[in-house]
């Protein structure tokens, strides 16, 4: 919750700066008014969706995904791409592109756990 609750936060905060970067960025440029009110929406949804018991597994599934579309994009710049810029913002934007991939991969991870042990934890004994 409180990475989503961040990242959003200073997307929205900085919002020219976010804008400025999406325009910049490989594959996805075509999509930057879409995507800077998309996914700061998406993320606070993810939140709002992880603050209800009924919601929790979905709320990890829907944050797994989203982790993995960012990361899967991510790798797609590092080996397709000769610019790289970053739209992250606050501290995300000091990691490197190598440490931000393995940043998400431990919150994927994480996610996975969980989701994993609301399974156990559902499931007829």
């Amino acid at each position: 919750m409180v990475l989503f609750v961040y990242t959003a936060t200073s997307k929205l905060l900085d919002f020219e700066h976010f804008k400025m970067q999406l325009e910049k960025s490989p594959f996805i440029s075509a999509y930057t008014d879409w995507i800077i009110w998309g996914l700061p929406i998406v993320e606070f949804t993810i939140v709002g969706l992880f603050l209800f018991q009924r919601y929790l597994v979905f709320a990890l599934y829907a944050s797994l995904f989203l982790m993995s579309l960012f990361t899967t994009y991510i790798v797609m710049v590092l080996n397709f791409s000769d610019d790289i810029p970053c739209a992250c913002g606050g501290v995300l934007e000091s990691l490197g592109w190598n440490a931000h991939v393995v940043f998400n991969l431990a919150f994927m991870a994480l996610a996975v756990i969980c989701i994993s042990l609301s399974h156990k934890k559902n499931s007829p004994k």
